[in-house]
């Protein structure tokens, strides 16, 4: 059995994937990671865990012709070369550019992981509506010989069927990308109210909504913090650093800047902030859950999965600031409930979001065990 798992960023192989390479080398004879721009430090982390890593070209954001190409010959011929009997490819590029590749491999079973809608099927204008179109058509199109189309959330897996793009009986769902609940140990909530946020810097992760309540609430709490931490993105979403100094006009929030272990952070916040318009499912909160964390997130597909609403957290509405503002006032308000939330936070990662769970739960779905 050789195996493919195909991404963009390689930093997700080893931070997503993990887990899952690793048990794709206990069964596989042969298992090639491909992502595009390693560093050497990434590469050395992709192969300790079991597999060959393999670059390839991509762009990550918009739809170019000229580079969409290369990287649709460049997977060809990857694929062609390896022969491998199973793909798995996530994130919108590998999907559809994998997906077209592997038709040039006979017998290669070809499984797409949908780890969100993304920034091309959120409103518009008309630019944007018809670049959705044009997903909507090259997704469609690419997923007609995928074995399963796998989703994190019940509601991203209903547009791709409401659309017409695959039917019901081609899906499955799993609950996100899971989360290691030994690497994210339970630690003491701090006594102050400190509120986190971490995610790349993009419009729809709710970053600016975060600034706009953080700058509200620290007026009439001054002893709350808000710390924000995260990479800056090249998407036409992305957020820049002197932006978010211009939103932070009361000084409410510290940009902490990107890190490659978000676990000191988590232990540091009492409360966990993800504002996000949508998701597939969010892994930044499923570890702050795994750390015993309360999270207030946002009524959204993949968010909602990880939220019952009074016992670990709060859902709000998507781009409400006064929401987000009234719930974190809450929290500061309410001090005594931060125990019990944090407590069924740890345990719902730990029976739903488990990584060992959600990988036994995928390899089933592909056939690899049984």
């Amino acid at each position: 059995m050789k195996v493919l798992i195909i991404g963009t960023l390689p930093s997700s192989l080893y931070n997503f994937r993990g887990q899952l390479l690793r048990c794709l080398t206990d069964i596989s004879t042969s298992v090639k990671a491909l992502a595009s721009g390693a560093t050497d430090t990434e590469i050395e982390t992709v192969e300790l865990l079991g597999a060959e890593y393999i670059d390839y070209p991509v762009s990550r954001s918009g739809l170019n012709p000229t580079t969409d190409i290369k990287t649709f010959k460049y997977l060809r011929n990857v694929f062609i070369e390896q022969q491998p009997n199973l793909i798995l490819a996530y994130t919108i590029k590998p999907i559809i550019w994998g997906a077209f590749s592997a038709r040039s491999v006979p017998n290669c079973r070809f499984y797409a992981l949908v780890t969100g809608l993304g920034f091309a099927f959120q409103d518009g204008n008309w630019k944007k509506k018809l670049l959705m179109k044009l997903v909507i058509f090259l997704y469609k199109t690419a997923l007609k010989r995928a074995e399963k189309v796998i989703f994190q959330n019940p509601d991203n897996r209903q547009v791709f069927i409401d659309l017409g793009i695959v039917s019901e009986l081609k899906t499955a769902i799993v609950n996100g990308s899971g989360v290691d609940v030994l690497h994210f140990e339970v630690k003491p909530l701090p006594t102050l109210p400190k509120f986190l946020l971490i995610a790349r810097l993009l419009g729809d992760k709710g970053i600016r909504e975060y600034i706009q309540a953080a700058n509200i609430v620290k007026q009439k709490y001054p002893n709350a913090v808000f710390n924000l931490v995260g990479p800056e993105d090249p998407s036409p979403d992305g957020i820049t650093v002197d932006e978010i100094t211009r939103l932070n006009s009361f000084n409410a929030v510290k940009y902490l800047g990107a890190t490659n272990d978000v676990r000191p952070y988590i232990e540091d916040c009492s409360i966990f902030v993800l504002p996000s318009y949508h998701e597939g499912l969010p892994r930044t909160v499923l570890e702050a859950m795994a750390t015993g964390r309360p999270i207030l997130t946002t009524d959204v597909p993949g968010c909602r999965e990880t939220v019952v609403n009074g016992e670990n957290g709060w859902l709000v509405e998507k781009a409400n600031v006064d929401q987000l503002v009234e719930r974190m006032i809450w929290f500061i308000e309410n001090q005594e409930q931060w125990q019990t939330m944090a407590k069924n936070s740890r345990r719902m990662a730990m029976e739903k979001f488990d990584v060992k769970k959600v990988n036994t739960d995928l390899l089933k779905i592909m056939e690899l065990v049984k």
